[in-house]
């Protein structure tokens, strides 16, 4: 292993944090992490908003389904794509990844939540007075862990398979 791999390795969903701020210094270093992402004829449609303010954390967990906690979060990153780039969602998904990696990194708990296809995509661009040639494509709740647990992930024989899919038939 290196550093690299055990920061991906220990990277695991957030929902409950400490109250206090991030450093400025950080979110930056995240950010610029994401938008050195993969991306399709080098397009870069990502569109990054920071939010800090409580009461607009505060409207969009209530937006949101499965988002309530990012009330209770010190930051959110919200990443938007440009529409009209073909590729935008898988564009945007690698900033997300590389988002939330760096965050890890630096030892800053994060949760992917789901944008793309919500119904409060709109709502949220709305919301944040995004142009309307982007479309949410995730938020990033982040801060500093108000605990730490391991999730346990599926073992690696039950996800791999080499040259072609055999069922075992045992």
């Amino acid at each position: 292993m290196n550093v690299v791999t055990t920061v991906i390795k220990s990277r695991h969903s957030i929902r409950k944090f400490k109250p206090d701020p991030v450093d400025p210094v950080i979110i930056r270093d995240a950010i610029e992490c994401a938008r050195h992402a993969p991306t399709a004829m080098n397009l870069q449609p990502w569109l990054f908003g920071v939010i800090k303010d409580k009461a607009i954390l505060q409207k969009i967990a209530q937006l949101t389904d499965h988002g309530k906690f990012i009330a209770d979060a010190p930051l959110c990153i919200a990443v938007f794509g440009e529409k009209k780039a073909a590729y935008f969602l898988e564009d945007c998904c690698a900033a997300t990844e590389n988002l939330i990696l760096a965050f890890q990194a630096y030892g800053i708990g994060s949760c992917w939540v789901a944008g793309e296809k919500k119904p409060y995509a709109e709502p949220v661009r709305m919301l944040l007075n995004v142009p309307d040639t982007y479309t949410l494509v995730s938020l990033v709740p982040a801060g500093m862990p108000a605990d730490i647990s391991i999730a346990e992930k599926k073992g690696l024989k039950s996800v791999l398979f080499e040259e072609s899919f055999k069922r075992d038939s045992s």
